[in-house]
């Protein structure tokens, strides 16, 4: 999405991370904005999860699949507005 875009979305090509590339995606109209609002959110949880992973004291953050289910329909949601667009 960055790198399709970045040319005529200059504001894209910003390192300010993921979830305000997200907004900025959503704000440019290239995903709508509740979709990328939505990974968002998902984005935050996961990392959160992943962050609890790693203090409990994990080697690895990896997240259980069940975990998760209340944000994969987010990020499942962008996939497809992304990947719809791509071709």
């Amino acid at each position: 999405l960055v790198l399709r875009h970045c040319a005529t979305h200059p504001e894209l090509a910003d390192n300010v991370g993921n979830i305000a590339l997200l907004l900025r995606a959503g704000a440019a109209g290239l995903v709508p904005a509740g979709v990328a609002e939505a990974a968002a959110d998902a984005y935050r949880e996961l990392r959160r999860q992943q962050h609890a992973i790693k203090l409990s004291g994990a080697d690895y953050a990896r997240v259980p699949l069940p975990a998760v289910a209340g944000v994969r329909d987010a990020v499942k949601t962008l996939w497809q507005q992304v990947m719809a667009t791509a071709g």
